[in-house]
């Protein structure tokens, strides 16, 4: 799953739980029923879950180019800088 499959999934899980949490309400309101409002949205978490959990191919629309082992080899990391020390020398005078 690449970064905007994983945005995607976020705000498919966000809109899909809040819309079961309304009709799960909705239902439980209706009928009268506190069993019925939770079979409502627990049926709309595994939806939920089904939906966005597993890697789907339409979560990976926008793939990342890796660098290719041979072609990193050609380029060195970069290495860490000593700290510069930015204290000023008090002059005499």
């Amino acid at each position: 799953m690449d970064w905007q499959g994983q945005k995607l999934a976020e705000q498919l899980m966000q809109i899909l739980l809040l819309v079961f949490a309304v009709v799960g309400f909705l239902t439980g309101y209706i009928t009268g029923s506190f069993q019925m409002m939770v079979l409502t949205y627990a049926g709309g978490v595994v939806l939920t879950t089904l939906v966005t959990v597993p890697n789907w191919p339409f979560f990976n629309r926008n793939p990342l180019k890796w660098l290719d082992p041979s072609e990193a080899e050609k380029h060195p990391k970069p290495q860490p800088q000593q700290p510069v020390s930015s204290k000023k020398k008090a002059s005499k005078k």
